[in-house]
């Protein structure tokens, strides 16, 4: 019988394991070329965004860092004034506390908490019937004694010309002149005694001693009172006073008479310097300076905070830059800025003169031009030779063509 015998040329299994192999191979080499390829298509072009060059830097330049437009400050021209500032409380520059001066009933209270009265007004009265009979009796007494001196010295003129008569004896003259003098002090003592009694009556009418505001009343009608109790206060405010205290190193620019800028409640008010500590506090090392702020409308309340400014001098036409731009190297006392030229930054060395921290500028007396353009605020880490851009001009707009 026929039987086919089979091929084994390739059945082998040394045979299988060599064909397999060269055909791994072959594959490898297939997807090696694939790989090179793909990464040759996707890496940029030099120069290209994101490469080196481009906005983002790379090996090729320094980097670059995106700056909004209020990061950056100009150098300009502008007014600027010396000031010292100062800071304290508005007191009202008079406090008056009155108490009764004598004790008794009260028949009337004629003011409220918060009421404006005027010097000489009535705020309340006593009941004053006792105080009223003691000055008709002093009054009476006064009459007598008047008339008692009006018999003393006719006495006397008569017995004057008696004497000079030689009718009567030198001694009863004598007497008819101590009668006088006798009758003269009587008279002095009862116009003193209507005086008091006077004064008695008076103090039953409690009177304002100051123009201004009843801060407190502590009595009411009815209320009997001792003799030097506090029944109202008084605030004169149409007058406030700032008291300040400012450094022994700024003594010598704070002068009586000097304008003072202030802020109170949100509003804008002028004063003027009225005193100046003439010693420095050995404790604080400050120096104590009196304020006065006119108050006529009474807009202001005593005991409201306010900060303010001594001005000095002013300079109408000062170079100034930015304070927040303004950086203090951290060795030394030295100041410096970082300047912008031609979208790269560079660290410039400046001397500055007067500072006015209001308006947030410093005076450059060396250093920087009118016009040149500065980093404000604190934007990151800065360095010579940085690319910047700024967003929002036209530097901008050139980068993204």
């Amino acid at each position: 019988m026929y039987r086919p015998v089979p091929d084994r040329s390739f059945g082998s299994a040394p045979s299988r394991r060599a064909a397999l192999f060269l055909l791994l191979l072959g594959a490898a080499a297939c997807s090696g070329d694939e790989r090179g390829t793909q990464t040759a298509a996707a890496a940029p072009a030099r120069g290209g965004p994101g490469g080196a060059g481009g906005p983002g830097g790379g090996p090729g330049g320094p980097p670059t860092t995106v700056l909004a437009a209020t990061d950056v400050g100009e150098v300009r021209r502008a007014p600027i004034e010396a000031a010292t500032p100062v800071t304290g409380d508005l007191r009202p520059v008079e406090t008056v506390e009155v108490r009764a001066r004598l004790e008794g009933d009260l028949v009337g209270i004629y003011v409220n908490e918060g009421e404006r009265v005027a010097r000489g007004q009535l705020l309340a009265r006593f009941e004053s019937s006792e105080q009223e009979s003691d000055r008709q009796s002093a009054a009476a007494e006064l009459a007598a004694a008047q008339a008692s001196l009006n018999t003393a010295q006719w006495n006397a003129e008569q017995s004057a010309e008696l004497f000079r008569a030689g009718a009567i004896p030198e001694r009863d003259y004598k007497l008819a002149q101590q009668e006088v003098t006798t009758a003269r002090a009587q008279v002095a003592a009862a116009q003193a005694r209507v005086r008091s009694t006077g004064s008695f009556v008076t103090d039953t009418r409690v009177l304002a001693p100051v123009a201004g505001i009843v801060e407190r009343r502590v009595v009411q009608s009815g209320e009997h009172v001792a003799r030097g109790a506090a029944m109202f206060t008084v605030v004169r405010n149409d007058v406030l006073e700032l008291t300040a205290a400012v450094p022994a190193r700024l003594a010598g620019d704070v002068r009586t008479g000097q304008r003072v800028r202030f802020t109170a409640d949100g509003r804008s008010f002028e004063g003027s310097v009225a005193r100046v500590s003439p010693t420095i506090d050995p404790t604080t090392r400050s120096l104590t300076v009196y304020v006065r702020i006119p108050n006529a409308d009474g807009s202001l309340r005593g005991n409201t905070f306010a900060t303010g400014r001594v001005v000095g001098r002013t300079i109408p036409d000062a170079l100034v830059v930015p304070m927040p731009a303004v950086r203090q190297a951290q060795q030394g006392d030295s100041n410096f800025v970082y300047r912008i030229v031609n979208s790269a930054v560079e660290r410039v060395p400046v001397r500055l003169g007067v500072t006015d921290e209001a308006a947030g500028v410093a005076q450059v007396l060396d250093g920087l031009a009118e016009g040149d353009r500065v980093v404000v605020g604190n934007v990151g880490t800065l360095g010579s030779g940085m690319k910047v851009q700024v967003l929002g001009t036209r530097e901008e707009a050139r980068g993204t063509r």
